[in-house]
């Protein structure tokens, strides 16, 4: 029993936990910023560049013989990839970045001393000064 404890102890930890939910929600922004890149971003590029779809660019190594299909190297898909990368990793820099900004302010927040309630003879010191004030 003593293995299943840590087992368990290990996996209801909080890291543990924002770690899943780390990973299914990074999965989701990769699923939405690829769709975005092929979508969204690459059909003008290529209609600008005259027509391409870059998902068809590729380099025949060898054709298409009977039954077998051709061998190629697609680097269009490579570039749609290499594309998908870095907005996910732009995205990923300017959250984590924000998020570091907002620990900073925190700190600040939590590090500013708190100025000290004077003491009841300081009071009565102060008190005391403007009286002397008023009748001087």
């Amino acid at each position: 029993m003593g293995m299943m404890q840590e087992f368990k102890e290990f996996a209801i930890k909080g890291n543990v936990v924002d770690m899943a939910v780390g990973i299914i929600i990074g999965a989701a922004f990769g699923k939405i910023v690829s769709s975005a890149v092929a979508d969204i971003v690459m059909p003008p590029i290529g209609v600008m560049m005259g027509g391409v779809n870059f998902v068809d660019l590729g380099y025949v190594i060898q054709e298409a013989v009977g039954e077998q299909g051709a061998v190629s190297i697609a680097y269009g898909k490579f570039i749609q990839t290499l594309i998908d990368f870095v907005i996910i990793a732009l995205a990923v820099f300017v959250g984590i970045k924000a998020m570091n900004s907002m620990k900073k302010e925190e700190q600040v927040v939590e590090e500013a001393p708190a100025e000290p309630e004077p003491s009841a003879e300081e009071n009565l010191l102060t008190e005391i000064r403007d009286l002397l004030r008023q009748r001087g």
